[in-house]
């Protein structure tokens, strides 16, 4: 079943419109600027720092994108790692962040890391492309694990479904809550549905923000899953 799943994950994958995901379309690149701030505002009220010290794995770092982030915002190259299922995505990854950077291959459940080896386990955007429920749980359940008593889940992804998009599904707060029971969790709303951003952002950047005043118009949820220093699981 596991097998079966990670086949489907890369069908999924292999059909989306990359065209969408364009750094330079202004719609991409407000949405990249408000998650920046929200990041910033996790470190602030969360007392992440001092991040040059803060072990980091990402569970579908894709091209390397949000590692890239990391290291701008001051985390350490040595201690950062990601593991990417796509293999394209993989290399990509591979050839733009710096050597000092572990990535690992594949299915992420296969991954040997010891317990407890990362004070942030990131995850933006991959639960919502897992459609079998106890894959979420299995991967969840892994992410837990590796995370250090004192650190945490950092979760980015949306919470509706998609009705002209099956091969993804959103992730409510319940769901989130339910896949880590014993975490602490704080989340703040982001992310202008991207529908209504492409939309809008046609028309001017500056309506983004606009639009983006209404939290009902929120699609996405950021989130710190805090593991407990008297957590030992």
């Amino acid at each position: 079943m596991q097998s079966a799943e990670v086949d489907r994950i890369i069908d999924r994958y292999k059909r989306r419109t990359h065209v969408k995901y364009d750094v330079i379309s202004p719609s991409v690149y407000m949405i990249r600027q408000e998650k920046q701030r929200a990041l910033l505002r996790w470190i602030r009220k969360c007392n992440i720092e001092p991040l040059c010290s803060k072990r980091v794995l990402e569970i579908g770092c894709g091209s390397g994108d949000n590692l890239l982030e990391f290291l701008q915002l001051g985390f350490r190259a040595g201690n950062l790692s990601g593991n990417e299922l796509l293999q394209d995505r993989f290399a990509a990854a591979k050839e733009r962040l710096p050597s000092g950077v572990g990535l690992f291959p594949g299915d992420a459940l296969q991954l040997q890391l010891p317990k407890g080896s990362f004070d942030i386990v990131l995850q933006s955007t991959v639960f919502s492309s897992i459609l079998d429920h106890d894959f979420q749980y299995r991967l969840a359940q892994e992410m837990w694990r590796w995370s250090a008593p004192g650190g945490g889940i950092l979760w980015y992804d949306f919470i509706y479904n998609n009705p002209r998009n099956p091969d993804v599904a959103g992730i409510p707060l319940r769901r989130i809550r339910a896949l880590f029971p014993k975490g602490r969790v704080r989340y703040w709303r982001v992310t202008l549905a991207p529908p209504l951003s492409r939309l809008v952002t046609q028309i001017h950047p500056a309506l983004y923000s606009l639009f983006n005043g209404f939290p009902v118009l929120r699609t996405h949820v950021l989130c710190w899953i805090e593991k407990t220093i008297d957590d030992l699981t």
